[in-house]
């Protein structure tokens, strides 16, 4: 069934479904749990791919003198996150500010297939008999849950490394003294479990929702798309960048929060 026989509920369910791979059956398809979202992972690992490469490329052709644009603009995103770290790190760890660096654009990049036309991918890789296809990694939630337990972890790691023994006496006391150790215990929980939450399901439920308007406008007659897709695709710009800044920005407020010892 090709796109053009399909109703609009169907179009939308259409463009809403991940290309998947059952690791129990070895097929394409969503059959169980044990299934893989191609699309996010093939979308996620080429742009980190081109990001790499990119930026290696650079930095193998800088320049003292006067730099060319595209070493101007990436040294322009640098500086951005390197002087938002200092402002917002408390801690001293070399890992910080390339790990920022890497979160912005990386799901900027992502981000940024969402301009992409709603049917562009999908119809090209339906000629090659692969039926959906979603071109935005960060609209799904396995993705974004799946960077938030990554910053998770590091939270813990840094956690127990840079606090030792104190961050049992840190639970067990604060915020309301010893003698209410177990409410301690699980404000100390609700607080950390919290985190990975608030990163995944905030970008998360952002970039469907700006997914999910590009697929509204894309129903509607072809003579009266280009103006509200147009002032979408405009905001929409604002948007993506606010969300890898936000994603970027908590990473570094909970990196340092692990790291303060007051």
């Amino acid at each position: 069934m090709t796109a053009e026989n399909l109703t609009t509920g169907q179009y939308i369910q259409h463009h809403l479904e991940n290309l998947t791979f059952n690791l129990h059956t070895m097929s394409l398809g969503r059959d169980g749990f044990w299934t893989l979202n191609l699309d996010t992972l093939f979308v996620g690992l080429v742009t980190a791919l081109l990001l790499g490469f990119m930026m290696r490329w650079v930095a193998s052709r800088m320049t003292s003198g006067t730099p060319g644009r595209l070493q101007n603009f990436i040294e322009m995103i640098i500086e951005f996150v390197d002087r938002s770290v200092r402002e917002t790190y408390h801690g001293k760890s070399p890992l910080i500010a390339p790990l920022a660096l890497t979160i912005f654009v990386w799901i900027f990049t992502m981000n940024l297939m969402d301009l992409l036309p709603v049917d562009l991918l999908p119809r090209i890789l339906g000629a090659l008999g692969l039926g959906h296809f979603r071109s935005v990694p960060t609209s799904d939630p396995n993705a974004t849950f799946a960077m938030s337990l990554t910053v998770f972890a590091l939270i813990v790691f840094y956690n127990v490394t840079v606090k030792g023994l104190k961050l049992g006496k840190e639970i067990l006391t604060q915020p309301f003294g010893a003698w209410l150790f177990p409410i301690n215990i699980l404000f100390r929980c609700i607080e950390e479990f919290v985190k990975p939450l608030s990163l995944s399901l905030r970008l998360f439920g952002n970039m469907f929702a700006g997914e999910l308007i590009f697929i509204l406008i894309a129903v509607m007659p072809w003579w009266a798309q280009w103006l509200p897709g147009g002032m979408w695709a405009i905001f929409h710009i604002l948007i993506i960048t606010i969300q890898a800044f936000i994603f970027m920005m908590l990473t570094i407020v909970y990196l340092s929060m692990a790291h303060d010892t007051h």
